[in-house]
């Protein structure tokens, strides 16, 4: 099983680690430092004590791999329009695509069964590149749960977590979903086959919608948004609004808002990736945890004054920080 990770940092990284000692034939393209430490040294995952080092293909030209069986992004979201022709070469007949990236992926409208369906979405796929270049029929839902970190070029250390939820757009158990899910099993890695992957697609995303651009803003950690009355409030408010949405599109949350809060507030001290990004100089994904609710709001005619108020708020800041 020919399996390329287009983006191998730090969760690319470890999931390109944990499938090579699978057995898969795995490839991983990145970038600087990053790529050339892996490509001499193998790349290193500090996890459970140990150090575990798979020496794999490394590469940052994408046309030396030729086609695959899967394709994984692991990129940031953000990143996926700039690299959509590049992959090209990475595609063949019986390619899938698996978007193991944050916020609503480019295919979202695919077998989605509403009167949104075929739809594009501007503010992550814009023109509609990445589903005319990648193809929706091609793409598998991926749900990444882990945390994990680029200590130094070429080294992952795995924080916590190792789920990885997976799933058609269609909802159907296919040949390639199911093998994929082998694999990432045989891995270490859970990775169940859901019926429905925007449920839990959804479910990640509503945090995610909110905690991020409000940590950024605030330079809070997540217990800390969680129990100020005010910022809690804030991300109620904002939830809410992506419910609204969400159930429109016959999304079912399986916990409700005050339950979601509770649980990352106690994850604790916790950073936001986009508050990390801000403090590292980073661009922030804030079009695919963001803009894309706003967008899908207008699509559904629900309005959502909270949300577009910390977007204005959180896109300054991107601009103050010249990270746009």
């Amino acid at each position: 099983m020919k399996i390329c990770i287009y983006g191998a940092g730090a969760i690319g990284g470890y999931l390109g680690v944990q499938l090579a000692q699978a057995g898969a034939d795995v490839s991983l393209v990145a970038r600087g430092a990053h790529l050339a430490a892996m490509k001499e040294n193998g790349v290193k995952l500090l996890i459970d004590g140990e150090e575990r080092v798979a020496k794999v293909r490394c590469t940052d030209d994408p046309s030396e791999l030729g086609p695959q069986d899967y394709v994984i992004i692991a990129l940031k979201a953000h990143s996926v329009p700039g690299v959509v022709d590049a992959m090209v070469p990475l595609l063949g007949n019986s390619t899938s695509v698996v978007t193991a990236v944050n916020g609503v992926p480019y295919w979202y409208f695919h077998r989605h069964g509403g009167a949104l369906e075929g739809r594009t979405l501007e503010s992550i796929d814009p023109g509609g590149r990445q589903w005319q270049v990648l193809r929706p029929e091609r793409a598998l839902g991926c749900i990444v749960y882990p945390a994990t970190e680029v200590v130094e070029p070429g080294v992952i250390q795995h924080i916590y977590g190792d789920k990885f939820p997976l799933g058609e757009p269609s909802g159907e158990r296919t040949a390639r979903v199911e093998r994929l899910s082998e694999i990432m099993n045989a891995a270490g890695l859970r990775a169940p086959v859901l019926e429905n992957i925007r449920d839990e697609l959804w479910l990640k995303l509503w945090g995610n919608l909110c905690f991020n651009p409000i940590s950024a803003l605030t330079h809070a950690t997540l217990d800390v948004i969680a129990s100020d009355p005010g910022t809690r409030a804030v991300a109620r408010a904002m939830m809410l609004e992506a419910q609204e949405i969400a159930e429109k599109q016959g999304i079912h949350f399986r916990v409700g808002v005050e339950r979601r809060i509770d649980g990352a507030g106690a994850v604790g001290a916790h950073k936001t990736s986009m508050l990390q990004d801000l403090e590292r100089g980073r661009p922030m994904e804030i079009d695919p945890l963001v803009t894309v609710v706003q967008e899908m709001g207008r699509l559904a005619d629900v309005p959502t004054p909270t949300i577009d108020v910390v977007l204005a708020l959180i896109k300054q800041r991107a601009q103050a920080a010249m990270l746009h």
